[in-house]
């Protein structure tokens, strides 16, 4: 790691004493926060902390027997997942069984060209029996996606995801460097429609920043911290911040839970921006300003001056809208979009 970021500021450290403790923490934050020791007795962290091979074993006895989507990079790739010259993907997806990847990773240990790789976002519920109900965060309410991330040494590109995200170090080691949303701009993001994994990524390397290519990435630093997890460490990330991740032990398990405080019926914003990419962004200087102006009226904004004057019955879309209300309109757009 480069002098440059080990001497970031730490993520801020708190305690919680039990599940409803974390729950009122959790509700509103945001800001990342570390919580040492979370969930240090789950099964899991404990048989990592026994081997590597303990850890791949237990997982492997609740897999259930169907193929896995599986990453797998060059040894010269130094664990970053990321392009090539071209622009495309540095590694290949392909599927196998979790026996015959746990091999392949095994096969690498103590190699120095041992290949990167990497079983990303892979569900508990849909792939495991029995993991999650063994080693899960009570989270309330909440109705999270619970995803499971193992892999080898790994670096993954500085990105951001819209739902709020805890994640919990199970096995190995993790690092992740983070920035607060606003800090996009100092990040030199590549393409939004070509990307690793579905978000746009930060095109800087953080092991060897190129300052010359990328001179606000300094500023961008400026409001960064780091948290260095150890197996049975959480690390709460809000909505919207930028995370650089690394695996740092030749065998890593990571857990984490995705969430919104909104309804998911709301849709995903990442869809509005490539849509008006598609239809506004291209538009003479004048329209532009013209729809910025709406977007702020009807969306940003969003007062009493849109719909008071309307009945309350006749309001449709422009009211809060409900799931029906929500249908309605993915229904219209999915009606123009096949025009």
């Amino acid at each position: 790691m480069p002098d440059t970021l080990t001497a970031l500021p730490h993520v801020e450290e708190r305690e919680v004493a039990d599940a409803a403790a974390l729950d009122a923490m959790l509700r509103g934050a945001d800001r990342p926060f570390v919580l040492r020791g979370l969930v240090q007795d789950w099964p899991l962290v404990q048989a990592g902390l026994r081997s590597a091979s303990d850890a791949r074993a237990y997982i492997r006895q609740h897999a259930v027997d169907r193929p896995f989507v599986v990453s797998v990079a060059a040894p010269e790739s130094e664990g970053r997942m990321f392009y090539d010259e071209a622009m495309q993907m540095n590694f290949r997806t392909t599927k196998g069984t979790l026996p015959t990847i746990f091999a392949k990773m095994e096969e690498g240990e103590g190699q120095a060209e041992a290949p990167a790789i990497y079983l990303a976002s892979i569900d508990m519920h849909d792939f495991f029996n029995g993991l999650h109900e063994a080693n899960h965060v009570p989270l309330g309410a909440r109705d999270p996606l619970s995803s499971i991330w193992i892999g080898t040494k790994t670096r993954i590109a500085a990105h951001n995801d819209f739902p709020d995200n805890l994640a919990c170090c199970a096995v190995g080691r993790r690092r992740f460097t983070l920035f607060p949303p606003e800090q996009f701009r100092n990040l030199y993001l590549g393409p939004i429609d070509n990307t690793p994994a579905g978000r746009a990524i930060s095109m800087v390397d953080f092991a060897a920043p190129d300052f010359d290519a990328h001179p606000r990435f300094r500023d961008a630093l400026e409001h960064a911290q780091v948290a260095e997890l150890e197996p049975g460490d959480a690390l709460f990330v809000p909505s919207m911040w930028w995370h650089h991740v690394e695996g740092l032990e030749a065998f890593n398990v990571l857990v984490n839970y995705w969430w919104r405080d909104t309804p998911r019926y709301l849709g995903q914003p990442q869809d509005a921006l490539n849509h008006a990419i598609m239809t506004i962004r291209d538009l003479p200087e004048r329209d532009r300003a013209i729809w910025r102006d709406l977007f702020d009226y009807y969306v940003f904004e969003a007062d009493e001056r849109v719909t008071a004057h309307i009945p309350e019955k006749a309001r449709s879309v422009l009211d809060r809208l409900t799931p029906e209300s929500a249908g309605r309109l993915r229904a219209f757009l999915l009606r123009t979009l096949s025009r």
